[in-house]
């Protein structure tokens, strides 16, 4: 891992397989990190919202966590420990430390439209665990923003290390840099992370390459480095697919992309609203239009 830091380089947002019966198949999905890592991932992000984590039960969410470590290490998993209030989002990020994980990433509350003091005291809670916290911006989903100014003072507080910025808004990437030069920078939304790459982002939590791993670590590792003879190229090719966030329930796109290249995603737990059968064949197309292309690698 870089630098000592496991939130930097491509960190998967795993899919979290399930049976036909809605069951977590925890054999397939340690079989899943495992073959992530074997594929040139850095690590995995277990119960993000690609991983269903608001329809588990507690027990499954926490055996979720352990297999992932038994499966690549602790200090490949980064645990996502999002809860309604602070107390149980502590409780999550301490059942993380136990597990052996050395980072976790956290949303705002998100049971409420938070306001400034409401978010420090929740990042001020888990980060009392002593596990380093990534914040995970997401106001499409949480309606509260964490805007560089905020980021800025959770980062001063010592409460995180680093951001999931997925506003999709490129221009923020060079505001953190000037408020809080420190603070690293994750590409969170997957259709400007050639964007955000070439603006300094240490990192990328990823959905797609739970399809696609090589791909996506070679346009990363390219656009990191300046390499845009390779990114540029390979982004056009993979970038019908990334931008499916913005546009279908990214959860069956994924999954349904994973059947497509031989990894079985599995059903979804309600309350998923299933893909229609016009968005179904879109992402259909589109997966199969990008492998086409040149992805054929990534097939098992």
């Amino acid at each position: 891992m870089t630098d000592h830091r496991p939130w930097r380089g491509v960190l998967v947002a795993t899919a979290l397989p399930l049976r036909e019966d809605l069951t977590v198949d925890l054999d397939r999905y340690a079989e899943h990190c495992s073959w992530l890592v074997a594929n040139g991932c850095d690590g995995v992000v277990p119960n993000g919202s690609l991983g269903e984590y608001q329809v588990l039960t507690p027990e499954e969410r926490a055996r979720v966590v352990e297999t992932a470590v038994a499966a690549v290490g602790g200090e490949r998993v980064m645990p996502g420990v999002a809860a309604y209030g602070s107390a149980e989002a502590r409780r999550w990020a301490e059942q993380a430390a136990e597990a052996g994980c050395r980072a976790v990433m956290l949303l705002p509350p998100n049971a409420y439209r938070a306001d400034e003091r409401s978010v420090l005291a929740h990042y001020a809670e888990v980060a009392r665990t002593g596990l380093p916290v990534v914040a995970y911006n997401n106001p499409i989903d949480t309606k509260v923003d964490l805007v560089p100014e905020l980021l800025a003072r959770l980062h001063g507080e010592g409460y995180v290390r680093a951001v999931k910025e997925f506003s999709g808004d490129v221009r923020r990437a060079y505001r953190i840099a000037e408020l809080a030069p420190e603070l690293d920078l994750l590409i969170g939304a997957d259709d400007v992370a050639l964007e955000l790459a070439v603006a300094g982002a240490k990192g990328w939590i990823a959905g797609y390459p739970n399809a696609l791993p090589r791909s996506c670590v070679e346009l990363y590792r390219a656009a990191v480095e300046g390499d845009l003879a390779t990114a540029l190229p390979l982004y056009r090719q993979l970038h019908p697919l990334l931008r499916w966030d913005s546009r279908v329930e990214f959860v069956q796109a994924i999954k349904l992309s994973m059947d497509l290249v031989g990894r079985h995603g599995g059903p979804c737990r309600p309350p998923r609203v299933p893909l229609d059968p016009e968005q179904e064949a879109a992402v259909r197309a589109a997966t199969e239009k990008a492998v086409a292309a040149g992805l054929a690698q990534d097939r098992p």
